[in-house]
Formats: structure tokens, sequence, C-alpha cells
């Protein structure tokens, strides 16, 4: 139960015993009555001094064919981005969006968090802090979560009690509300760029004693351990090692700057193109969590080495095209396949076919592709960011008019279903050693003293948070507090 104005409206149930008071009010368990949501909609929420203050801006923006919204700014349900700095608006902290079907302000300006025309709250993943919440969690408001990047940047919302927080999701995963997963990907004709260094060539660099596999890291000890598995295959072929981690090859001084690195400079684009084989591995390792490590090789008509994502096959262009390390059962029997193709042209030429576009065969990435409504570098087309803000927006704004025709017809009209992230929105499994037994590692082992306990105190955190929000706490530095209470009731067997 959660006090609104006063008096104490129900709100939804989590758990087996309805313990969790979850915070949007149309997501009742039990229907409330039209006097109920009459008082939520007079909400005390109002802020000292916010909008009386705030002059909305009012630009030219694309309305979809389907928005007819021709409300005033003031009469239009109000977006707070948490994470200002990712407020994809430029200038100022406010602006109108008109979307497909409907209207919204959004704004970075935390003074309209208590409003009670601010319906939604969107916060960015990687910011998302539970000691940092703002609280107390409203009745009247959603939460939005935006998450493009890797799991280890905040695996509180690998945990059921994190993403569960969240009513509207866009991640990596397919699962999601608003998936991401495709982000690296601008194009089919990005997969389709004809190779610029031919098998010739390669080979020819090849006799002249360039490595056949390559991998480019400046990013280690991360929660994937990617640099213990290579370091294990480095012993069974030769691989240049570019980059802080575990680097034997200087790398070109025109080259020696992370921006260009990380980016597709066209000298840097030719220089790792003269390699047959990429070792691509992800920092962290979820289902569809897939970077440019993947994606770029295959632009480049090098074959990807790769461990990440574990339905990565979902994704490729044919069921040829990728080796994954997964399939070996050790590092050893993966340098021997790939020396095999190192000396076999016939047989590497198998993993280019897909250049041809006669030689995609999979669907689900040409739909998927085709069908998105945001774009990577392409004007035609609004961001993910923009395209996110825009679903949570008519999304909120079909929510709010579902209740105001409950209110008027309560015999007629049903309030709107429940709604909430699960683990198909961004779980990701605890990490794992890249090489070996985590029984067998030695109790100082740089990785397992930072990763599997940043996996588990995540989730103390993610519980924590539920906890306060559960008891309605302002103060979000109460957090440690709670989350001793949940160690010691689980230690007593009632938690």
């Amino acid at each position: 139960m959660m006090a609104c104005r006063g008096r104490l409206v129900p709100c939804v149930c989590l758990g087996l015993f309805g313990i969790l008071c979850w915070v949007w009010v149309s997501f009742a368990s039990d229907q409330l009555s039209p006097e109920a949501l009459d008082a939520v909609d007079r909400g005390a929420f109002q802020p000292q001094s916010a909008l009386s203050e705030m002059e909305f801006a009012s630009i030219s923006s694309y309305r979809g064919p389907g928005n007819t919204d021709r409300r005033s700014n003031k009469e239009l349900p109000i977006l707070l981005w948490w994470s200002g700095g990712l407020f994809p608006h430029f200038p100022g902290d406010t602006e109108r969006i008109d979307c497909a079907t409907s209207s919204c302000l959004v704004t970075s300006n935390r003074k309209v968090q208590l409003y009670k025309r601010t319906a939604s709250i969107i916060f960015y993943g990687t910011d998302f802090r539970a000691y940092e919440a703002p609280l107390p969690r409203l009745c009247h408001q959603t939460w939005a979560l935006f998450h493009e990047e890797s799991p280890m940047n905040n695996y509180i919302l690998s945990h059921a009690p994190g993403i569960r927080l969240f009513n509207y999701t866009a991640t990596f995963r397919r699962g999601s509300d608003y998936p991401l997963t495709l982000q690296w990907l601008p194009s089919l004709d990005y997969l389709l760029e004809p190779v610029p260094v031919s098998l010739e060539k390669k080979n020819h660099l090849r006799r002249e004693g360039l490595a056949p596999v390559l991998y480019m890291q400046s990013h280690c000890d991360v929660p994937s351990d990617r640099d213990r598995y290579v370091k294990e295959l480095m012993k069974y072929i030769e691989v240049d090692s570019y980059g802080k981690c575990l680097n034997n090859k200087p790398i070109p001084e025109h080259l020696d700057d992370t921006a260009t690195a990380t980016g597709e400079e066209p000298r840097f684009m030719n220089f790792v193109a003269r390699y047959k084989f990429h070792l691509a591995l992800e920092n962290g390792l979820c289902p569809d969590y897939m970077t440019e490590k993947l994606w770029r090789p295959l632009h480049q008509g090098c074959v990807p080495v790769y461990r990440g994502s574990s339905v990565v096959a979902d994704w490729m262009p044919d069921n040829h095209s990728v080796i994954l390390i997964n399939n070996f059962p050790s590092p050893k029997a993966l340098a021997d396949f790939l020396k095999f193709l190192d000396e076999n042209d016939d047989e590497y030429k198998k993993y280019l076919e897909f250049k041809n576009p006669h030689h995609i065969t999979n669907t689900r990435l040409l739909e998927a592709l085709e069908t998105r409504e945001w774009g990577v570098n392409d004007m035609s087309k609004p961001n993910y960011l923009n395209g996110f803000e825009c679903y949570v927006c008519d999304k909120e704004n079909a929510r709010l008019a579902a209740e105001r025709a409950y209110r008027k017809a309560p015999k007629k009209n049903q309030l709107p279903q429940p709604k909430m992230g699960n683990n198909s929105h961004m779980g990701c499994p605890l990490p794992s050693p890249g090489y070996g037994d985590i029984q067998d590692l030695p109790a100082d082992d740089g990785w397992l003293q930072i990763w599997p306990q940043d996996y588990w105190q995540s989730l103390d955190q993610a519980e924590g948070l539920e906890s306060l929000i559960r008891h309605n706490e302002s103060d979000p530095s109460l957090l440690w507090k709670h989350i001793q209470n949940i160690a010691v009731s689980r230690a007593r067997g009632k938690h």
C-alpha cells in the first residue's frame, strides 16, 4: 500500500504474498474505484515552481500519420530523462515531441519529478544507481529503461528484482519492449560490402610473416575474462595482438589513438582487414549482446572467431559465416581448425559466401533490418533514443486515456493490464572464467575477486531498492540499511 494525497491507493503487488507495492496505479490487482483514480489524478505532487518558471519550446517536428494530438504544451504528459547527459534534444533541456499517435513533453529538468503531469521517468541503464533512485516512487509514474551497452555496466539489471522495477525497456535483448539487438549493424549493405583485401593478398601477407589471427583489445580484466582464453589460444597458433591486452605487436604510429582504433577510420579499417581471422570476444556474455567486434569483421570480409551472445547464430547471414569458440572443446582444438582453414582456401572461402546476397538465408536478420523503425546513421529514420521516447510517449498516452475512460464508465471500460520488465528483457548470467573452471582459480585471482562479487552485490542492491520502494521510503541513502535487514532476514530463513 502507498499513500497518495492523504489516502491509501492500492498498487499492483509482486511476489507470491503480494508484499511488493508497485507504483503504476493502473496496474492495480483489484480495480480501483473512479473516486480513487480521481484522487490520484488530483495528486498533491505539484512542483514548488517547476513548470510555472519553465518555457517549453515548440519546434516543428515530425508528426506520425496517426497523430491528431492538438493539445497545447500545458496539457501534455511529461517524460523526464533522469540521465540528463543522454537527453536527445539540443539545445535546451525541454522539448515537445510529436510521435506516431500522440505527443508529449520531454525534459531533463529534475524539478518536474514530483509534478503530477510527469507520467514517466526514463533511465539510462549505465547511470542507474540504486542509491540515487528518485524516491519515493510515485503512484502515478512509470519507469522506463534504456540500456544498449554491455551487461557489465550495471548487473543490477540482470537480476529479476532489478529489471522488474521498469515498466518499459529498450535493451539489446530481443525480448525487450523496444529491442536494440542490431544496433551495431547499420544495414544489409554494410554486410555485403566487397572484400577490401583479397584472399590472394592475405595469403601473400601470410608468407611475409603476418599472423593469421588478429586480437586488438585495450579493455582488459572484463567479466567475460576473454584474455585468459586468448592467452591459452596463443600457445597453439600465431596471433598478432595489439592494444594494451596481451600485447605482442606495436600498433603503427598513425593508428596509435584510441578513437581511431575503435572507430572505422579508413586507415584503421585497411590495417585490420589484412587478417584472415579476428578474435571477436565481447566484454560481457549475454544473449543478443553483439557489438562491432562481430559485425566489423563480417563487413571487412574477415572471419570472426566469436564468443559473446549464446544465440548469435540466430542473427548470422547464413549458417557458415562465423566460428563459435564455444563449439570447440579446447583452445587447441580451435587453433587446429583455424590452421586448417588457413591452409585450405576453398574451405576458408565458404565463410565469405554471404557476401553474395543470394547466399543470405537468415530471414530473421533480413526482416529485422527491414522492419526496425530506427536507423543507424540513417537520417530518414529516427535514432533509437528518439524512437524509444516516442514509444514511451505513445504507451503513456494510451494508459492515461484508458484510465480516463474507466473513470467515466467503469462498467464499460477496464484499467490497463500490468506491465513490467522480466529477465527476457535483460537478464544476463553470472560471469564465468574465460578458460578453465572457477574452482581451479587461486583465491587471489584478479578476475575472481571482482566480477562474481560484483554480480551478487548487484542483486543485493536490486533487492534493497525494491525494499525501499515497498516501504515508501524517500531517502535512497537508506539502501544499505535495507540490504542489511534483508541479509539478516535471509540468515534467519525468513527471506
